[in-house]
């Protein structure tokens, strides 16, 4: 199994205002933890939608959902994610991931 590399999207504004946490997300966080053989990249974006949907993160959404597609996560998958999460974290935090993924 070879996990695909994420490309992080950190603006320079970022970048310049904390150096090192810009350096932690790609160096450890792309580069090591995303490309950990463990689980597969298709898996570790289903579980970062799921955390961010249940945390209201709708700003990173966006992100994960295009790196989603990148993984292979359908949109038949998508929809029985936001189906079943409704059981368990709340129909409010299940439509909020809809809402992302239909604009």
């Amino acid at each position: 199994m070879t996990n695909k590399p994420i490309i992080e999207n950190l603006s320079p504004e970022f970048k310049v205002f904390a150096p090192d946490l810009a350096s932690y997300t790609n160096d450890i966080l792309f580069q090591k933890v995303w490309l950990d053989e463990q689980l597969d990249s298709k898996t570790r974006s289903i579980v970062t939608l799921t955390l961010l949907a249940t945390l209201g993160n709708t700003e990173q959404i966006p992100f994960h959902l295009e790196t989603a597609a990148k993984n292979g996560v359908s949109q038949k998958e998508l929809s029985a994610l936001c189906t079943h999460l409704a059981f368990y974290i709340g129909w409010p935090q299940a439509m909020l991931l809809i809402n992302q993924i239909i604009k």
